[in-house]
C-alpha cells in the first residue's frame, strides 16, 4: 500500500494528498482546514462531481429525487454506510431533479440508482431500494 492517496474536500473540493500511515480522522484539507472525513453522504453537483472522481478513493453515488419514495426510504440506511465505509469508500448523493444534465450524463433511467465509480470510471450500477446488509455487502464485493 501506498504511503499516501488523493482525496477531495468535502467542503472546498481542493484535492489533497492524505497520508495513510496517520488515521484518517486526522486528516485535513490544506486548503479550508476543515475535516476530510465526517462519515456522511456528500451533495454532489455539476462543479464538484468530477472533482470527486479524481480521487483516488473509491465513490458511491446515489442518484434520487425528493419526490421518491424508495429513495426516501434509502436515504437514512445510504448514511448510515458512509458511517461504516468512509474514508475506504465516499458516499455522495445526487439529486436527479436539481442534477439533471448528471443524471442524464450517466443514463440514469430509474431511481434510486447507485453506480459505485473507481479510478474515474463505473465499475458497477445497481437499482432500487437496498437495506443496509446487502447495500455493504453490494459495495465490499467490488474491492
Amino acid at each position: 500500500m501506498s504511503d499516501s492517496c488523493i482525496g477531495a474536500c468535502i467542503y472546498c473540493s481542493q484535492l489533497n494528498r492524505i497520508n495513510t500511515r496517520q488515521p484518517y480522522k486526522k486528516a485535513i484539507c490544506g486548503k479550508c482546514k476543515k475535516a476530510l472525513f465526517v462519515g456522511q453522504p456528500i451533495n454532489l453537483n455539476s462543479q464538484n462531481f468530477l472533482i470527486h472522481l479524481k480521487a483516488e478513493i473509491p465513490l458511491v453515488v446515489d442518484f434520487w429525487a425528493d419526490w421518491c419514495g424508495p429513495c426516501k426510504m434509502m436515504a437514512p440506511i445510504f448514511k448510515q454506510a458512509a458511517k461504516e465505509l468512509e474514508p475506504s469508500i465516499r458516499l455522495g448523493k445526487v439529486d436527479t431533479e436539481a442534477q439533471k444534465m448528471l443524471a442524464s450524463q450517466h443514463q440514469i433511467l430509474s431511481i434510486p440508482t447507485l453506480i459505485l465509480f473507481r479510478g474515474g470510471k463505473e465499475i458497477a450500477r445497481k437499482s432500487g431500494a437496498m437495506q443496509l446488509s446487502p447495500l455493504l455487502n453490494w459495495v465490499k464485493s467490488h474491492f
